[in-house]
């Protein structure tokens, strides 16, 4: 409790002191609670303490807006911050490292939340108090002693070639076909697919251009049966809908991403094959290529990563490849 007066104290002086004066207050005020022992009454936020850190959220998730980030993003955000304000109950500028620490052990204990969540959440709260210091509304980032929750790592499932041949099989009409082929030939994110537009695509490059995460664009490719699948399906097509994936049923709405993605689901269960949904395409694609020798950089530009660790974790190095290579290079 001494080290949070302390620090509310340092905060509101902050703006009428340098750095150094800032340390020798500090001093000061450890020097002088010494002997004393300090007890907060318990009270609920003013309307106003509540206030300020609404509005401190409110100006965090307009920044991450600003940055280029996804609205489901900034909603994961929101809930995330707000679910901990409201269990903290204390003005941003007076949580401290405790009082975070406490919150995701209950969080765990309560939730039966993994070790991946947990930490997701602390990042979460890492990104909020970190902007928060950078505009110097707190001194100091209470998340900046609380690391990085280690996790196990699983190897996640690709595809293999014959459940892939299965899943085509699978297919009972030519635009499921097609979308399917179209994920793992070019590993697009599943919003990524229901937001292109037939004229996104150029059939004779083999090619189509994508918005990805933060509204950046950039060209994919695509293989020569794809675009076989992709020109039959929409011969098919008797609407005027410019999206390149529409609904079967009248008005042709364009399709959304819990659309293809149930309908992928039920393309796995038909054919037998577990945990089949869009993203599993895009791994698939990602540890394919590199297995077959395809630089990791140039991985990372198909898949529209910014950071190549992101990539790294994408793309499994095939077991068998890994055997190969131990007894071409070791014996």
């Amino acid at each position: 409790m001494k080290t949070k007066l302390i620090n509310s104290i340092k905060t509101k002086m902050k703006p009428f002191l340098n750095e150094i004066q800032i340390e020798e207050l500090n001093i000061t005020l450890k020097n002088t609670f010494r002997d004393f022992e300090v007890i907060k009454k318990d009270k609920e936020l003013t309307f106003k303490e509540s206030k300020e850190n609404q509005d401190l959220l409110n100006n965090f998730l307009s920044a991450k807006q600003v940055e280029g980030c996804s609205e489901r993003t900034i909603n994961y955000y929101k809930t995330t911050i707000l679910k901990m304000l409201d269990q903290v109950k204390l003005k941003v500028e007076n949580i401290s490292t405790d009082d975070l620490r406490n919150y995701l052990a209950n969080y765990k204990n309560n939730n039966n939340a993994s070790k991946t969540t947990v930490d997701n959440i602390r990042r979460v709260f890492s990104s909020f108090f970190s902007w928060l210091e950078d505009e110097d509304y707190i001194l100091k980032n209470p998340v900046r002693r609380i690391h990085k929750i280690k996790t196990r790592k699983v190897v996640k499932e690709v595809l293999s070639d014959e459940n892939f041949e299965v899943l085509r099989d699978n297919c009972t009409n030519i635009r499921d076909l097609a979308m399917i082929e179209l994920l793992a030939s070019t590993g697009i994110r599943v919003g990524e697919l229901v937001n292109l537009n037939i004229d996104d695509v150029s059939f004779n490059e083999r090619e189509c251009v994508v918005l990805g995460k933060g509204d950046s664009e950039r060209t994919v490719y695509f293989d020569a049966k794809t675009k076989i699948h992709l020109l039959k399906y929409l011969e098919t097509r008797k609407d005027n809908n410019p999206a390149l994936f529409v609904a079967f049923k009248k008005p042709h709405n364009r399709l959304g991403i819990n659309g293809v993605e149930r309908r992928i689901r039920e393309l796995g269960r038909g054919a037998n094959i577990k945990k089949v949904h869009p993203h599993k395409f895009r791994r698939t694609m990602a540890t394919n290529a590199i297995d077959k020798g395809m630089p990791i950089e140039q991985v990372q530009r198909l898949l529209g990563h910014v950071q190549i660790d992101t990539t790294m974790q994408y793309a499994m190095v095939n077991q068998t490849n890994v055997k190969i290579a131990h007894r071409k290079f070791i014996g």
